[in-house]
């Protein structure tokens, strides 16, 4: 409430008495008061008493200062000190207020000049908000709280993945010399009893080879994973359209009579780990490269594009696509929507490549259908 005071309905001149007629502002909820020059209280409605607990008469000719919480104060008294100068009109400002039992209680206090009064500085209100005050400080507590066993899950969750990752590559780590061994016998025995394997065995002795030489894939994969985990990013201006004719030109060399069809768009420029954005590229150009080896001709394209006011990059291909009712499980590691016996590979690419996305605060998605390719999405924050 702003109170503006009339010449008709001047406080009384004095201190220590009250307005002639004050039933009108004894039912204002609100507290209206007048100051002296001196800042001292010249008039109060019942309001006051219901605020701080102290009877009106006892008030006046007091400073309001006098009522106010030791730290709130000073800022107070320099507001004050600013309309008397002239450098503001008016001001509204929230103070506690120490109530007859010591009870703090929060008001909004709002003065102005009274120019014209006589024996009046300043008037204004004072308007109870301590249920405000004390829901927000509530309210305060309360994200608070939340937020220390936010922060106290996720440093366990941290940990446990730090000690998963640790685990893995341990394991992936120790395979690697058992595998060696297995596929060192069963080649030893390939050789010495060569004459005397029949084709039977010698089909089961492949297989072991095999199956020993993919576990050591899957080992190898798992380490590059964990290592991403742990790798800290260094962020640079990086040239992704670079990157992505520079890998390209390496899939071509490894299949020199593939015909191709290649779009760049030349500058894509994302703050990024180089290192790491190669490592995501190579594997999504690889898929494309992989998925298309059907194709009379491979069409891979890579631009980006403007989406809900963030850049998306884009790479697309013609090849065999996939079933978006799998989509949701395309980024877990070892998952596979085709048959590895024609489609070889570890499954841990596209977990990979999403999990450096996500260490970029990126988020990375497709879209496909059977037989008409795939177009990968993805962002960087």
């Amino acid at each position: 409430m702003r109170f503006r005071p009339h010449a008709s309905g001047k406080p009384s001149n004095k201190a220590t008495s009250r307005a002639p007629d004050t039933s009108f502002f004894d039912a204002i909820r609100e507290v209206v008061i007048t100051l002296d020059e001196s800042d001292r209280i010249r008039y109060l409605n019942q309001a006051w008493q219901t605020l701080t607990g102290r009877p009106v008469s006892e008030s006046l000719g007091k400073p309001l200062a006098r009522f106010i919480h030791p730290d709130d104060r000073s800022a107070l008294v320099a507001k004050i000190l600013e309309l008397k100068s002239g450098a503001i009109r008016e001001f509204s400002m929230e103070v506690r207020i120490t109530s007859n039992g010591n009870e703090t209680r929060w008001a909004e206090v709002n003065l102005q000049p009274a120019p014209g009064v006589a024996g009046i500085g300043f008037v204004g209100t004072l308007d109870d908000v301590t249920p405000r005050k004390i829901a927000e400080l509530s309210l305060r507590n309360i994200n608070r709280d939340l937020e220390s066993r936010v922060r106290m899950r996720t440093a366990e969750l941290e940990a446990s993945n730090r000690e998963l990752e640790a685990f893995s590559y341990s394991i992936s780590h120790d395979l690697r010399a058992p595998l060696r061994s297995i596929d060192g016998f069963a080649r030893i025995l390939e050789e010495e009893l060569d004459a005397q394997l029949t084709e039977t065995s010698r089909t089961h002795l492949h297989r072991i080879r095999n199956a020993a030489d993919r576990m050591a894939q899957l080992s190898d994969a798992m380490i590059a994973m964990a290592s991403l985990s742990r790798q800290s990013i260094r962020r640079e201006n990086v040239d992704l359209s670079e990157l992505v004719t520079q890998l390209l030109e390496e899939l071509k060399e490894e299949d020199p009579n593939r015909r191709t069809e290649i779009e760049v768009t030349a500058e894509l420029v994302a703050t990024a780990d180089r290192s790491l954005m190669r490592v995501a590229l190579e594997n999504l150009l690889r898929n494309a490269w992989k998925f298309t080896a059907q194709q009379e001709v491979t069409r891979i394209t890579f631009h980006a594009e403007r989406q809900d006011e963030q850049r998306v990059f884009i790479i697309s291909d013609n090849g065999v696509g996939f079933d978006m009712a799998h989509a949701g499980r395309l980024f877990e590691p070892f998952f596979r929507l085709h048959d590895p016996a024609v489609y070889q590979g570890t499954g841990i690419g596209l977990a990979n490549v999403e999990r450096i996305i996500r260490r970029h605060g990126g988020h990375i998605w497709a879209r496909s259908s059977p037989g008409q390719g795939a177009t990968f999405f993805f962002t960087l924050g």
